[in-house]
């Protein structure tokens, strides 16, 4: 039988041809005009927009893109309806036992047992962001099921004690400065908490609700005028709503640390306070009074008002954890006689006392003694 055949060059020519032809149509395809291509009708989503509504989806938006990166994934989760959440830094020596700290009590268990303990604070423990510096303090706060962030410290060593004002002390309350920042830049309203801040009420009922309020923070002593920049501010409890202003002051204060040599955040601040930082940026900052939002420096004169109690004008964490165990027990033991005695017209809730703060009293005299 005769068969028909084409060579085996025909053949290779004409495969060849039949791939080049398939090539020029896709890349045809591909790159031609929806408007000028009757085979590829699908119309771009721009040009399915009117001239105006193209114009403004073109146009940039004031908006930051935010990376959706570990920290912008926990201040979310940890965020309130209205993106205010509530960050606390830790170290090891803050969050640890088996650290420096003999007590058996961390820093971090008593800001946690307050919130337990506290009126109307049990539920903010959902919105607690807790910053930690070093990777025992993040297990150990993953340990007790909290919101945790592990903060990058680029090699820095945040794990021991930084005593009050040493250099390392310093050098951390900037880091934190810089990540408090960074929290703004990003669009969230928070407050930041000390963990020797003890939260015995809800601090949102005692804060300003007027939303053009920049900045409330507290004060070691309040002056009586919550206006005044005269008060002396403490930035270990602070309330901060995220918007221009408040990012530029971040800015211009992290700015600073490079001229500040001796002197942590916190003074620098008040440089800035009396520079009149706050009056040319336009920032409208309440001075929190120590009525509700006491310390150590100035215990507040009534257990019926008080929200929070920091462990200011302490030098130790050995200190103030002795002491704020002490505070909480005054606590419990004015809610028990609340409970018991409520009949005689509220005499024994005004006259209840603070005991006195002989962990850090003790603590600045030893400092003394090894200064002499």
């Amino acid at each position: 039988m005769k068969m028909d055949y084409y060579p085996r060059s025909s053949l290779s020519y004409l495969t060849l041809l039949s791939l080049l032809f398939a090539s020029f149509l896709y890349l045809w395809i591909t790159t031609s005009s929806s408007a000028s291509n009757p085979l590829f009708p699908i119309h771009s989503q721009r040009n399915c927009l009117p001239r105006n509504e193209t114009a403004v989806a073109a146009a940039p938006t004031t908006a930051i893109a935010v990376p959706r990166d570990d920290l912008e994934l926990a201040l979310s989760k940890a965020s309130m309806p209205n993106r205010t959440v509530i960050i606390a830094m830790v170290n090891r020596a803050y969050a640890d036992p088996g650290a420096e700290v003999d007590s058996g009590a961390t820093m971090l268990d008593l800001f946690i047992r307050s919130l337990w303990l506290g009126e109307g604070t049990r539920g903010l423990l959902d919105h607690v962001l807790v910053v930690a510096m070093d990777r025992a303090a993040y297990r150990m706060c993953r340990f007790r099921r909290l919101n945790c962030y592990r903060l990058e410290t680029d090699g820095v060593d945040f794990r021991g004690e930084k005593v009050y004002m040493s250099e390392d002390f310093i050098r951390m309350m900037w880091r934190r400065t810089a990540f408090l920042g960074d929290v703004l830049r990003r669009g969230y309203n928070f407050v930041f908490t000390d963990t020797d801040v003890m939260w015995l009420r809800n601090p949102f009922k005692k804060l300003s609700k007027n939303e053009s309020e920049d900045l409330q923070i507290s004060t070691d002593v309040f002056n009586g005028d919550p206006w005044s920049e005269d008060n002396f501010i403490n930035t270990g409890f602070y309330f901060v709503r995220s918007n221009n202003k408040t990012v530029a002051l971040f800015d211009e204060w992290y700015s600073r640390r490079e001229n500040a040599t001796g002197k942590k955040e916190q003074d620098v601040l008040l440089d800035l306070i009396h520079e009149g930082a706050f009056k040319r940026l336009n920032l409208s900052v309440r001075f929190l009074d120590t009525l509700f939002f006491s310390g150590f420096c100035e215990d507040s004169k009534d257990f019926r008002e008080v929200a929070t109690v920091h462990a200011n004008c302490c030098r130790s964490i050995k200190g103030k954890v002795f002491d704020l165990t002490v505070v909480l027990r005054d606590w419990k033991r004015f809610n028990w006689s609340r409970k018991k005695m409520a009949a005689v017209n509220g005499t024994t809730a005004a006259s209840w006392k603070w005991t006195n703060h002989m962990g850090c009293w003790r603590a600045w005299r030893v400092r003394g003694k090894r200064n002499n």
